[in-house]
């Protein structure tokens, strides 16, 4: 039988059952940290602030059911380092105590910065253009003149806004009616090949003077001006159509939209934060996701109180910001008032102007929730067995073997929970589905996964 190959966590802790550490150990970069005023300490007392609840929740969770999930703290090391460790903690067989086995996390946010800077980069230029196509799309739309694309190649058009739509004696049908149609047969027969010479025209100079023409069930007369642009299916005219003798149509609405009430009842999270972080507007869905009531909870309050992760904080978001002026689907969490914990993706945005004191933050909930998996007697059955090798084997070995057992017990659960869909499985381990295959050869749960996994992927 080949050797299981695990990777040597960062931080290991052997715990009394209250939480006290008696034994210590640290692998990679931080190993010569000096750790032994560590010992006799409560394990707690050695985190952040933010972190005690929830040190205390996996030693309650370890006591209660065996193992704990997967916790993110800021570690608290004596040189005054602290880092980003990502934690799981797991009984001994007989209550001989507890084991926390640890992560550094220090490079994933390190990467994770990069990443964003790096998305950041790639979409500046991506977002520049679709600003341009959206002003092109608003003025085409909304314009009062009315404009008309027709392909260079057969002069069908490709597309018409609304006012053209009118002036041709189509405002009651579809806008999409007069797509492919041939714009020379919507001429008088007499000017169709002054038309022709016009584009010819253009097409070798880049323009040409405007001409009259007669178009539209009425044949009223429009001045009927060309320029060649390029399109998705090749060159193409736009065609802006001057009424003569007639004012164009006022195609405005009559109501205003209130903004503000947009805002309010939109359903994500929107807040506008200044230059420090503190809130000062939001809506009611932010503030159902830090679990208050009222407006007055939250104005004037850092938003830091609520929206931090390791690596991924407001200092994080704001810096970002600072450098690019616009952030897209930042992951981080939401810490709401009453202990739940939200992922969310946050945009921001502020004004062109680069004194801007207020910045305008979009904060959407993708959480995806799932429910603990039920305690396992086959998981505490196998923890238990490893227990007797306490004081017969050292500390690193029982370390990899717990990791082994530990790290299969959760992809199989993973497995069970996707009803075999090893796609699905991957996103709930965080994995990608190349290292989730990977480690379902390592522990024999390939063949077992595999008929599902075909008909569920």
């Amino acid at each position: 039988m080949s050797a299981i190959s695990i990777t040597q966590p960062d931080v290991t802790l052997l715990l009394d059952m209250d939480g006290v550490i008696r034994e210590a150990t640290l692998a990679g970069a931080i190993s010569g940290e000096p750790i032994e005023s560590w010992l006799g300490r409560p394990w707690v007392d050695t985190v952040s602030d933010f972190g005690g609840d929830k040190i205390r929740r996996m030693v309650d969770d370890a006591k209660a059911s065996g193992v704990s999930a997967f916790r993110q703290v800021m570690q608290r090391f004596p040189s005054g380092l602290e880092l980003p460790v990502e934690y799981t903690t797991l009984m001994l067989g007989g209550r001989a105590g507890l084991i926390a086995i640890g992560k550094n996390l220090q490079a994933v946010a390190e990467l994770q910065s990069r990443l964003i800077a790096a998305q950041q980069a790639m979409e500046r230029d991506h977002w520049k253009r679709r600003e341009v196509e959206t002003r092109y799309r608003l003025l085409f739309e909304n314009s009062n003149e009315s404009f008309l694309m027709i392909r260079a190649s057969n002069l069908r058009i490709v597309e018409a806004n609304p006012a053209a739509v009118q002036a041709l004696g189509l405002s009651s049908q579809d806008p999409e009616a007069l797509n492919g149609r041939e714009f020379l047969q919507e001429l008088v027969p007499q000017e169709r090949e002054p038309f022709q010479t016009m584009l010819q025209r253009v097409r070798e100079q880049g323009k040409a003077p405007g001409l009259l023409i007669h178009v539209g069930l009425d044949r009223k007369p429009w001045m009927v001006r060309a320029s060649l642009i390029a399109a998705e299916a090749g060159q193409a005219f736009l065609l802006q159509l001057a009424s003569v003798g007639s004012a164009p149509p006022d195609r405005r609405g009559k109501e205003a939209v209130s903004i503000e009430e947009l805002i309010e009842h939109a359903p994500d999270g929107f807040v506008v934060v200044d230059d420090e972080g503190l809130i000062r507007r939001t809506n009611k869905a932010f503030l159902e996701l830090v679990e208050l009531g009222a407006v007055g909870s939250v104005v004037g309050e850092s938003l830091a109180r609520w929206l931090w992760q390791p690596g991924a904080d407001l200092s994080v978001l704001l810096g970002t910001f600072h450098r690019h002026r616009v952030v897209r689907r930042f992951s981080t969490t939401i810490h709401g008032e009453l202990g739940t914990e939200t992922e969310v993706e946050v945009s921001v945005a502020g004004t062109a102007n680069l004194e801007s004191h207020y910045i305008g933050m979009i904060i959407r909930d993708v959480s995806r929730r799932l429910q603990p998996p039920p305690n396992d007697s086959r998981l505490l059955s196998a923890l238990g067995s490893l227990s007797e090798q306490l004081g017969r084997a050292p500390l690193r070995k029982l370390v990899d073997d717990t990791v082994g057992v530990v790290e299969r017990y959760h992809i199989k659960s993973a497995i069970e929970t996707a009803d075999g869909n090893r796609t699905a499985a991957a996103e709930i381990l965080g994995l990608s589905r190349q290292s989730l295959y990977a480690k379902l050869k390592r522990y024999g749960l390939e063949q077992r996964s595999r008929a599902d996994s075909d008909t569920g992927d």
